[in-house]
């Protein structure tokens, strides 16, 4: 899995730490709230003639979920997402799409159970976001991760939204992986399983 796929309509890493670093609501410091419909009609206009982007939009809009204050970067999203594996006892709230702004603005996702693969080969991760701002949008592969015990997030590539309130959800799926011990099931000491998202996390964030 590589590369990012970004359309404009209308109109060194950063690591999960760095997720709850200067956390502060954008109420708090001046940013305008949101409109959810507006915010929900920007991501059916990104998803249009996607089918997987579109399914998730209508499956955020189904789950009855609403998200509240803005948030800045770096944020967790305020809709988790829930997954077919949740956080490992079976389907259910899984993780939560983040907004990163260390070395420029990126989406990213954590969630368990276990730790993201640093092989993600078979899955397919992504963010749609449009910018209810200016009109810029765009749909981003989630791909870049290290393999190291700080690194809690898989992120997207840096991306320019351009300033103003950006409004996101990150669907799809993702490997997981924990330490086992060595079998001829498990050869290299790892247990893997596939998150496939059935609800995306949504957040919006005043960049």
């Amino acid at each position: 899995m590589r590369g990012s796929r970004s359309t404009r309509r209308i109109a060194a890493t950063a690591v999960a730490a760095a997720a709850f670093v200067g956390i502060a609501s954008a109420s708090a410091s001046g940013a305008p709230a949101f409109e959810w419909n507006a915010a929900i009609q920007g991501l059916q206009a990104t998803a249009a003639g996607n089918p997987v982007a579109e399914q998730a939009v209508n499956r955020l809009i189904t789950s009855g979920q609403r998200a509240g204050d803005v948030a800045l970067p770096a944020q967790p999203f305020q809709i988790p997402a829930q997954s077919d594996i949740g956080r490992g006892g079976g389907p259910g709230v899984y993780g939560s799409g983040v907004a990163l702004g260390m070395d420029g603005f990126r989406f990213g996702l954590f969630g368990g159970p276990g730790a993201i693969s640093p092989d993600q080969t078979g899955a397919k991760l992504e963010v749609m976001w449009f910018n209810l701002s200016n009109g810029r949008s765009g749909t981003n592969l989630l791909i870049e991760h290290q393999d190291v015990p700080v690194d809690t997030t898989i992120r997207t590539a840096v991306i320019d939204p351009g300033p103003g309130m950006v409004v996101a959800a990150v669907y799809g799926s993702v490997w997981h992986r924990w330490p086992v011990p060595v079998s001829d099931a498990n050869p290299d000491g790892f247990r893997y399983q596939l998150s496939t998202i059935s609800v995306p996390s949504f957040g919006a964030v005043y960049n």
